[in-house]
């Protein structure tokens, strides 16, 4: 298992936004592109199945992207936030869109459209930097489903404040994700029952749920607790 901070800053998922990859010039051009949009908590800004019309780069909040099977069951596939660009996939290869994308946090979000999006890429060369990336996100999938289930679920936890920064202003402020039991547990590959028990142990560290969300009331705890397994 991979190092923590002394803070509880959590690096075992440690994660390379597209910004990293392509350097801050690159993304900082990319943002000029587009133009901005606002969205709350809840929120569907990219609907599965959809034609690629645009890409959106998150500029602030975090994102789930959220895939629905034939069954009906939502699997939650990945968390994006501040760096990351959505929609690219559609966007570049012609299909409609393989999931959705919704707000856990509020966002602020840049829009690029698909031919705009398309030329800045040749332009700056990005489809190895976006294959890359790819390959990023793959690893980053599979390294959550490795360890204790405690550990692994407080350090999601973190990772999806951590990949908001200005989700919260101090270590004890509380945050609420819209985040279920149940995409909680289909992205740890656990059970709803194994989610509940342990959201219940966390309850001392100041973590409390609903139906349809969770509150991180204290990061500093929840972060120490990590650390402990680091």
């Amino acid at each position: 298992m991979a190092d923590t901070d002394s803070d509880g800053r959590d690096t075992l998922w440690p994660s390379r936004t597209l910004r990293d990859l392509a350097g801050r010039e690159v993304w900082d051009e990319l943002v000029r592109c587009s133009y901005r949009r606002l969205h709350g908590s809840g929120e569907t800004v990219l609907q599965q199945g959809a034609p690629g019309t645009h890409v959106l780069v998150v500029l602030r909040g975090l994102t789930k992207v959220v895939r629905t099977e034939r069954d009906g069951v939502r699997k939650i596939l990945a968390f994006r936030g501040p760096g990351e660009v959505l929609g690219e996939m559609a966007v570049l290869d012609g299909g409609g869109r393989l999931a959705s994308v919704e707000t856990v946090l509020a966002c602020e979000l840049g829009v690029v459209d698909k031919d705009a999006f398309g030329r800045f890429v040749e332009a700056h060369d990005l489809y190895p930097v976006l294959t890359r990336h790819a390959l990023t996100r793959v690893r980053e999938s599979a390294q959550a489903q490795e360890g204790e289930c405690m550990v692994r679920l407080a350090t999601l936890l973190l990772r999806v404040l951590d990949l908001s920064p200005t989700a919260t202003s101090g270590p004890q402020q509380p945050v609420e994700l819209a985040l279920t039991r149940e995409e909680l547990a289909e992205y740890l590959r656990a059970s709803r029952n194994t989610v509940s028990k342990h959201l219940r142990e966390l309850e001392s560290l100041g973590v409390r749920h609903s139906r349809r969300s969770v509150v991180v009331a204290d990061r500093a705890a929840l972060g120490r607790f990590v650390g402990r397994f680091g």
